[in-house]
């Protein structure tokens, strides 16, 4: 049977002490593309979490949480089938780690390698092919630190890619790139989705969601304000509402961006 990749009901669920997420309902389907979009505060962070293991909501009757049609999982096997893209990832490399060796580490869905991480040849010529891939075969030997941010994440896309994953999550993927930078990594994301894969991109950023994302889910106070096809959800009323502040919209080739109405 071919479940879908998210399939979350009537879900509540706390962080620190606050109720973030409340009778909350989300399903995606394997080969679509979503992005979640919401102010800070909104849910989204805890909605990646959830997914990915991290987190559990509560115990409650008609609530569940499935990834790939399961409940339980153990952790290292969901994120070789589940690639993902934080920025609570990114700061917990350590500093000194080669490029080679964080892109290696996706074979053990571990953070760096290890001493009882056992690196096959078939191993590093799949690290070879993923950095050349995506560009960054002259950072085989460079350390995570001296790399620009952007390096870094093109790094972690390979290490994501590593074990051909069913499906991708990304949170605020430009965030802290370059104009130059933000499109580079925005046209290899186009990329990857139109080579099939599932993809859920979180954001706040209404400019990082790519032409072929045509869902887009509205995520205020921790509900759904708005779930549907990209044109009927990017809009000025929607956006203003959900952001709480006046704004217009424009869009050029599938692109959207924002800016203050008076």
């Amino acid at each position: 049977m071919n479940h879908p990749f998210i399939d979350i009901r009537h879900l509540t669920a706390y962080r620190g002490g606050r109720r973030v997420l409340d009778d909350f309902s989300f399903r995606q389907e394997r080969g679509a593309h979503t992005a979640l979009l919401g102010p800070n505060g909104s849910g989204k962070t805890t909605l990646m979490k959830l997914v990915s293991g991290e987190l559990y909501g509560l115990d409650r009757p008609g609530s569940s949480v499935r990834v790939f049609g399961r409940e339980r999982w153990d952790v290292h096997e969901l994120r070789r089938r589940l690639g993902i893209l934080s920025h609570d990832l990114q700061r917990e490399y350590l500093p000194g780690v080669s490029g080679r060796d964080v892109v290696l580490s996706g074979a053990f869905a571990s953070i760096d390698l290890w001493r009882h991480h056992e690196v096959r040849e078939a191993d590093r010529s799949r690290a070879g092919e993923l950095m050349e891939e995506l560009g960054v075969t002259s950072l085989a030997d460079r350390r995570f630190s001296q790399m620009s941010t952007g390096e870094q994440r093109r790094c972690l896309l390979a290490r994501a890619l590593f074990a051909n994953p069913d499906a991708l999550l990304f949170d605020e993927p430009t965030s802290g790139l370059d104009l130059r930078a933000a499109f580079a990594y925005l046209w290899t994301l186009g990329d990857i989705m139109r080579q099939g894969r599932t993809v859920l991109l979180v954001t706040h950023h209404v400019h990082e969601i790519p032409p072929e994302i045509k869902r887009v889910v509205l995520l205020k106070e921790g509900r759904i304000m708005a779930d549907g096809p990209r044109e009927d959800v990017l809009t000025a009323p929607l956006l203003s509402d959900l952001f709480e502040t006046p704004l217009q919209l424009a869009e050029r080739d599938g692109w959207h961006q924002v800016f203050p109405a008076r």
